[in-house]
């Protein structure tokens, strides 16, 4: 008879399992029960401790696929240029490579081209509609100077036009920037916004294409911010007069400078003065950091207003959202930006030291137990967390890696921990797309405060150096659902638009730069592979725009690149491709 047939009815067989002496003369049956004991246990475990140790489990094997498939994909290129189908080079130096030589995941590339898609749609609207100007306006098809007329969504658009492979829309957006791009202008314009986008973007253009027209366009509006960082303390001004010079706080700060916008021009005048071989700009953003270090708090957070005379910092909150995000990214990113030298090791310390500030904001939602970062004014913490500081999973894998294994396990777990908070600020809405901030309340997880979606890139950004450093297609996946959610709620038949509220899903009427410049330039990376702007090669600005790695010296001695190094970056397609929308 079959074993699982026997009959269990009789009085002897329901109790003699009871007595240990049936299992000392049974040893096999001995070995089965502990078995059975073992296996319950591990059932009754806590559930969470099993999801994270078999997602780690999953991560190590992803990211060991995805390094055999970029060593498949590298070995592939060497054959190409070593007896293979050589590589055609055209005479402004750009590679032009088929198909063919990329080598992943065919679900990753209908997802890229998907996104690619996306992009020319969106260009091709501000092309159509606002061309020159700073932003869309996509129901009223019209165009609006955000940033004083700057052509701000096409200098952001650049380096994405460029790494998509769209020559045509690249060649006519730099034939604009060569003939019509204007700086001098009787406008106050923002230091933090104009070099984040402005000098960012065409640095960033010029290390991947090698047109120096670039460069000397970040160079002229470079000068004309310069004069900000002209204060006692030497921390800038926020605020500039293009043709002016005057430099001066908004009036809503009280006359304060801003921490991120004060501490996040580092990694954009660091590059100007290595490609140029004028320290001048280094030494201006430097300053500020050798100032702020100075007084530098052991858990390393710093109140979003300063005194730019004094430098003191008075009473007012303390957060990784708006207004502080960024300062605390570009302490890692320049260390990244140095090639992680001895020369900027001050900046990983400093880094390193806000981190300890992070834990201390660090508290889990009931019932669900989603992590994350409040918010401190004085001694106490707000319940809150802004989507901008959904950077921060990223930020924190980014910088796992340079700490020990217990830390460096410790911060990407937070990393991704984060992350799925993040996910969930898209998850929790009717439409899929997250709200501006959110709080938590006991017993209820997360609410939406803030409740316009404004096409934010902060978590996508995040998802992508999840996957990149993790393997895990988990965070494709996630990211394919938010953009689908884009899709679905943002896009029109003349651009892609905000929502006024992600409840209702009403629209709003602008088309950010940054959606161009970085939530689709993040998608299409995130379905990329890995030799696509390696990460030991690039640091991403905080507008998402890649600057080549430059070592540092001992010392920070500003030394000029060889612009014969200076090669041009290929890209998955060179083909020209055809308008849409």
């Amino acid at each position: 008879m079959a074993r699982g047939n026997r009959s269990l009815n009789s009085s002897s067989s329901k109790w003699r399992y009871c007595n240990p002496a049936y299992y000392l003369k049974r040893p096999k049956r001995l070995a089965l029960l502990f078995i059975v004991f073992v296996s319950v246990s591990f059932l009754v475990w806590d559930r969470q401790t099993l999801v994270r140790e078999h997602q780690v489990e999953i991560s190590e094997l992803q990211k060991e696929i995805s390094d055999l498939q970029n060593l498949l994909f590298q070995v592939e290129e060497l054959n190409k240029v070593h007896g293979g189908t050589v590589a055609k080079i055209d005479t402004k130096g750009k590679t032009n490579k088929s198909a063919k030589e990329v080598s992943d995941d065919p679900v990753d590339n209908q997802r890229r081209d998907k996104v690619k898609e996306a992009m020319l749609h969106a260009w091709s609207s501000y092309e159509k509609y606002a061309w020159g100007q700073d932003e869309l306006q996509p129901q009223s098809k019209s165009g609006v100077n955000s940033f004083g007329g700057l052509g701000a969504t096409l200098i952001d658009s650049l380096d994405t036009l460029y790494i998509m492979g769209l020559d045509e829309q690249f060649q006519k957006a730099r034939d604009w920037v060569a003939n019509s791009l204007d700086f001098n202008k009787d406008y106050d314009a923002s230091v933090f916004e104009t070099t984040i986008r402005v000098v960012g973007g065409l640095l960033s253009t010029y290390d991947l294409s090698g047109d120096k027209i670039f460069l000397d366009k970040a160079r002229d509006i470079a000068d004309r911010l310069l004069p900000a960082w002209n204060t006692p303390t030497g921390i800038p001004y926020n605020v500039i007069n293009l043709s002016q010079g005057r430099a001066h706080n908004p009036g809503w700060t009280g006359g304060e400078s801003i921490l991120a916008d004060s501490g996040t021009e580092q990694l954009e005048f660091i590059a100007l003065s290595q490609r140029t071989g004028d320290p001048k700009y280094q030494q201006k953003v430097e300053n500020v950091i050798t100032f702020l270090n100075k007084t530098f708090p052991d858990d390393g957070l710093l109140p979003i207003y300063i005194n730019p005379h004094s430098g003191t910092t008075g009473y007012s909150p303390i957060t990784f959202g708006a207004m502080g995000d960024s300062f605390y990214e570009y302490l890692l990113k320049v260390w990244v930006q140095g090639n992680k030298t001895s020369a900027v090791k001050l900046y990983r310390d400093m880094w390193e030291k806000s981190m300890k500030g992070l834990l201390s904001l660090i508290r889990k939602s009931t019932p669900s137990s989603f992590t994350y970062i409040c918010e401190k004014s004085g001694g106490s913490l707000t319940d809150k967390m802004d989507e901008l500081a959904c950077f921060a999973p990223g930020m924190l894998a980014l910088g796992s890696a340079g700490y020990g294994p217990d830390d460096s396990q410790k911060f990407m777990s937070l990393a991704e921990e984060l992350a799925w908070t993040c996910y969930n600020f898209y998850q929790s809405t009717p439409t899929k797309l997250a709200g501006e901030n959110y709080f938590f309340h006991s017993g209820q997880d997360m609410s939406v405060g803030t409740s316009w979606n404004i096409l934010r890139p902060e978590t996508v950004e995040s998802l992508f150096y999840l996957w990149r450093l993790t393997g895990n297609k988990t965070y494709q996946d996630w990211g394919w659902n938010i953009f689908q959610a884009f899709e679905k709620n943002s896009r029109i038949e003349s651009g892609y638009v905000g929502l006024k509220d992600v409840n209702s899903g009403v629209k709003d009427n602008m088309m950010q730069s940054f959606f161009l410049a970085e939530t689709l330039k993040y998608l299409y990376l995130l379905f990329s592979p890995s030799s696509v702007i390696p990460l030991d090669e690039w640091v991403f600005n905080t507008e998402a725009h890649p600057l080549r790695i430059v070592t540092r010296d001992e010392g920070g001695v500003v030394k000029k690149l060889n612009e014969k190094k200076q090669k041009p970056f290929p890209r998955i397609g060179g083909r020209k491709e055809g308008r849409t929308g």
